[in-house]
């Protein structure tokens, strides 16, 4: 059997992931289409009715690939419930009666590169583990370009002066990465174009615009069409932007700074919370003592580990006088609500900083 790949689509990271894939299994890969309302009503009508809203959207996403023809899953993800998805995904895309192999990455709820090594060398029994290693520190800084000019984007993209000059540098930036062939060097290049590039980018920014920093559940931060595309609202509004919370933080960064989050905000919490919770709170004491304008909490809805993490929030609101907007984003949400809730908080933090153009 000629094996088509797929896995799960997250924003512009199927970029660096359809590229790893490509490279150390040597098979074709299916990157599933941008999420849209039908994939989220396909997982919706074949998932358990409380799980959480992430589960539904890589279920809808496995749906449509293995309508396209792909054969071989991929799952990769830990850390809360969503380290349990894989089995439960499995048995019901089986039960739909479509048959492909299912391949799951989770070993103690986290992402295992040595699963990955070990599967990929019997598709493409020419992969060594140099190529690996290779291949691995390509996808990395695939990565890597693309949080650092997704951040530099959100500090600035709302005070540019010629409307659709970040989206129009970002188009290209993306159709670079997507080039096969790409290289170490290849790479290092196109960052160092792009970084004059974005830098020649005019923007009208006063030192007394509006700083707004996000936290939440990863899925529902990095998937713009599970928060309902909220930074771009905000960026048309002239705010700046702040999220810490990148797929390269968690990859590469997390694990090391975790316990040093958890012992800076020892006052709110001595344990773990558990997934991004813990990250969460210690990035809104940082946002608060940068005197940040506001916070906007996004989660899943039934996010057991980000419900822990609401109440200590509200605290550390209370305490540094910062508003805090809680949203929880389904499979049920109403747009025009959520933009009701984001211009409402907008106008109130605009109303008590005295800020505007």
């Amino acid at each position: 059997m000629n094996r088509v790949i797929t896995f799960p689509h997250m924003s512009n990271y199927y970029i660096p992931i359809s590229y790893l894939l490509k490279k150390i299994t040597k098979c074709k890969i299916i990157v599933p289409p941008p999420i849209t309302k039908k994939t989220l009503e396909l997982g919706s009508n074949n998932s358990p009715e409380y799980v959480c809203v992430p589960f539904k959207y890589n279920l809808g996403n496995f749906i449509e690939s293995l309508d396209m023809g792909a054969n071989t899953i991929i799952q990769a993800g830990g850390g809360c419930r969503y380290g349990y998805y894989g089995e439960l995904q499995e048995q019901i895309l089986k039960d739909m009666n479509y048959e492909f192999e299912f391949i799951n990455l989770i070993k103690n709820n986290h992402i295992s590169i040595i699963k990955l090594y070990k599967y990929s060398k019997k598709l493409n029994k020419k992969l060594n583990i140099m190529s690996y290693i290779y291949y691995c520190i390509n996808t990395i800084l695939i990565m890597i370009i693309m949080d650092k000019f997704d951040n530099y984007k959100r500090k600035n993209k709302g005070f540019e002066t010629e409307k659709g000059s970040y989206k129009n540098v970002e188009t290209n930036l993306l159709k670079e990465l997507l080039n096969e062939d790409l290289s170490i060097i290849k790479i290092i290049k196109i960052y160092i174009k792009y970084k004059k590039i974005y830098k020649k980018i005019k923007i009208n920014k006063n030192k007394n615009n509006l700083k707004i920093g996000i936290i939440g559940e990863l899925y529902s931060l990095m998937e713009p069409f599970s928060n309902n595309n909220i930074e771009n609202k905000l960026l048309n509004k002239k705010i700046e932007i702040e999220r810490l919370t990148t797929l390269s933080y968690l990859l590469l960064k997390k694990k090391f700074v975790i316990k040093k989050h958890i012992k800076k905000s020892k006052k709110y919490m001595k344990y773990n919370l558990g997934a991004d919770a813990s990250t969460n709170i210690y990035q809104a004491i940082k946002f608060a003592k940068k005197n940040y304008d506001g916070i906007i909490h996004i989660k899943s809805f039934g996010c057991t580990p980000e419900i822990n993490a609401i109440p200590i929030l509200k605290k550390i609101s209370k305490i540094y006088n910062i508003p805090i907007l809680y949203l929880s984003v389904d499979s049920q949400d109403n747009e025009v609500a959520i933009d009701t809730r984001i211009e409402a908080f907008y106008d109130m933090i605009l109303q008590k900083n005295n800020k505007g153009d």
